[in-house]
């Protein structure tokens, strides 16, 4: 155990990071001096500055036992009515049979650009 969990009481019970395009997100179960375990949920979204310098924009939710219920049949609703909207109407595309990068109209386009020969491109 570090240094910082013994002086705060808290232990690190699981972890599980989920990478999803250009987030993070962080799934911890801790436990309180009590050990009552509680879930911390993270997102982190990678950032680069006007002068490149890297950095990370972090969100995190705490969630206690005490709401674990209610919170994950909420989460479960809401999955539902999105899962139920696709079915019904094709304009919400799942995002995850899509590029981060590009929407369908880029794709086209980018579809129309001519073969490049890489050779060309040492000659000077």
């Amino acid at each position: 155990m570090s240094t910082e969990n013994e002086n705060s009481g808290r232990d690190d019970v699981y972890s599980k990071a989920v990478r999803a395009g250009k987030r993070t997100y962080f799934f911890d179960v801790k436990s309180t001096r009590g050990k009552d375990l509680y879930l911390t949920i993270t997102e982190s979204k990678r950032q680069f500055s006007e002068d490149g310098k890297q950095s990370y924009e972090k969100h995190k939710l705490f969630l206690y036992k005490e709401d674990f219920d209610k919170f994950a049949d909420g989460f479960e609703e809401a999955l539902e009515k999105i899962r139920a909207l696709q079915e019904a109407d094709n304009e919400y595309i799942d995002p995850a049979n899509q590029s981060d990068n590009y929407n369908d109209d880029e794709m086209v386009e980018s579809e129309e650009f001519t073969n490049v020969d890489f050779d060309d491109l040492e000659r000077e």
